[in-house]
């Protein structure tokens, strides 16, 4: 006999994510986001925990998308990437057709670093980086203004990084 599926009240359908996780597990996240590569055995004496139990709760962080990768942090000007421009698109509609579809078109280019669809002026707020301001120009030109759907776009450049947190804030889950 096929089993009835109880349906999930709105209380728990609206209950954030994070409520799974207990102290060990925030200690987890933060340790590895301040060095993604510590041993097991490292992270399990930095939280309290044994190696094993320590394993399965990353295992299961992972698994659960809590998290979602590990990387190595690049110097951008080391490697010649000296520009940095925010970009706001502005599209001709904002259909969900449109936006799919822009959204696909800017999934593809890598010199955009983030993409947010945003309320407002304007439909994207796009991070992209580039050697040079004429290799952006030219990058604006032959690729940005003729993505399908886009009007338009301004565009305002860093004059240089106060902050760049790479680690989230967990205070809120403790």
């Amino acid at each position: 006999m096929p089993k009835k599926s109880t349906p999930v009240s709105t209380v728990e359908a609206s209950e954030p994510e994070h409520r799974g996780l207990d102290r060990y597990d925030i200690k987890i996240l933060d340790e590895l986001q301040r060095d993604g590569r510590l041993t097991n055995a490292e992270l399990a004496s930095r939280v309290g925990l044994s190696a094993a139990p320590c394993w399965r709760r990353v295992r299961r962080l992972e698994t659960e998308g809590y998290i979602d990768g590990y990387h190595a942090s690049v110097n951008r000007q080391k490697i010649g990437l000296g520009v940095v421009a925010f970009v706001r698109l502005f599209a001709e509609r904002n259909t969900g057709q449109v936006t799919d579809e822009i959204k696909r078109q800017i999934l593809a280019l890598p010199q955009v670093l983030s993409c947010h669809h945003i309320s407002g002026e304007g439909s994207f707020e796009i991070v992209v980086v580039h050697t040079d301001l004429e290799a952006y120009a030219r990058f604006v030109r032959e690729v940005l203004i003729n993505l399908p759907h886009i009007k338009d776009l301004r565009t305002s450049f860093s004059l240089g990084e106060v902050k760049n947190l790479r680690q989230l804030p967990l205070d809120h889950l403790r």
